[in-house]
């Protein structure tokens, strides 16, 4: 497997790459252009500048994390051709630089939710939290309101200003969406671009809904066994991949991650693992990446990539703020110290699931 470690870019990210290639282990920087707003164009000049900032710190930049869907796609407007044909564009871009998988999304108007940024834990930390009756009873803008005003002016993906400044308008053009709806354009996006990942040879890998149940009526594709089966479905090809988010999936309790694992591993090309304690009534909160803080099976999860010899990436997803990390200092939920504590916890664990494995030949 190949360890990597989240990177907002120069300028854009508190933590700097020097910082990131001292925690052992860890080979490459997941990247983006954040700047660039869904549908926009990524060209080789701007993909090449990036990675050559990443590589001359001794990392590699080989995949990414997040070319965006605009939502004339998701919502199957006339528009989305135009769209589309940028973001394979965008893709030929990508692989003429090297890059292997990009991770995305195809969330309606949301890319992940949370109602608190910096929630205060028992040991002193703070983590994003998701207060589920907050939501059911809150206002789409409040929630916009309090993430611009928590983001402490860093880009949060997914979460542009200038996107969200459009609220009111997503959400009546989403009016009678339902998932099979939002499905057919999966499709149709999909069978557009697959050519264009199989000719240059650069998988894509589907994030799981956050949180993977339906918020402010809005549908979900990628919450639970039934729906990925259909997803994947959509469009065999290997190249129609998944990131498989432990923390996202986790947060339903339903979903038995080893089991799913087990099932979609040859379709996995990112591992997002984070752990979450998630409570009786739906909240949940994240926490250290170690098995007993949270209810995600976090090692159980890396006897399964052991056990595949699991070679595509692999991250360690949010962490907690820690040892004076805060409001003032860190992107939320993207703090250093908690993040590679988390890196050396899954090496651990996979070390010794791979021992396990020898021992058993």
């Amino acid at each position: 497997m190949k360890m990597s470690f989240r990177w907002y870019g120069e300028n854009n990210d508190p933590i700097s790459l020097d910082y990131i290639r001292q925690i052992p282990g860890v080979e490459e920087v997941v990247w983006a252009l954040h700047e660039k707003q869904a549908g926009a164009l990524w060209t080789k000049e701007e993909i090449k500048e990036q990675i050559d900032v990443i590589e001359s710190h001794g990392l590699k930049g080989t995949i990414v994390e997040s070319v965006n869907i605009h939502e004339d796609i998701k919502l199957g407007l006339p528009s989305r051709d135009a769209y589309i044909e940028t973001y394979k564009t965008c893709l030929k871009n990508l692989a003429a630089n090297g890059v292997k998988v990009v991770c995305y999304n195809f969330m309606p108007i949301f890319d992940w939710t949370r109602t608190d940024m910096f929630h205060p834990l028992a040991d002193g930390s703070t983590a994003l939290f998701f207060d589920k009756e907050k939501i059911i009873n809150a206002d789409p803008q409040e929630l916009v309101d309090m993430v611009e005003k928590e983001s402490n002016g860093l880009t949060l993906p997914g979460w542009e200003p200038e996107r969200l400044a459009r609220i009111k308008e997503l959400f009546q053009a989403y009016e009678g969406f339902d998932e099979e709806r939002l499905r057919e354009n999966f499709k149709y996006f999909m069978d557009a671009i697959i050519p264009t990942c199989e000719e240059y040879d650069i998988k894509m890998a589907i994030h799981p809904d956050d949180p993977p149940f339906p918020i402010f009526g809005l549908p979900r594709l990628v919450n639970n066994a039934e729906n990925i089966r259909k997803l994947l479905a959509t469009n065999p090809s290997p190249y129609n991949g998944l990131t498989f988010c432990t923390g996202s999936l986790g947060a339903d309790p339903n979903n038995d991650l080893v089991s799913l694992l087990k099932e979609f591993n040859q379709r996995v090309h990112f591992m997002h693992v984070r752990n979450v304690r998630v409570a009786a009534n739906g909240d949940f909160s994240e926490v250290s990446h170690r098995t007993q803080d949270g209810t995600v099976d976090i090692t159980g999860v890396m006897q399964v990539l052991a056990e595949i010899n699991f070679t595509g990436y692999i991250r360690p997803d949010h962490g907690r703020h820690i040892f004076g990390e805060n409001a003032t200092n860190v992107r939320p939920g993207y703090g250093l110290y908690d993040r590679a504590l988390g890196v050396m916890y899954l090496l651990g664990s996979w070390d010794m699931a791979t021992r396990q494995i020898d021992r058993n030949k």
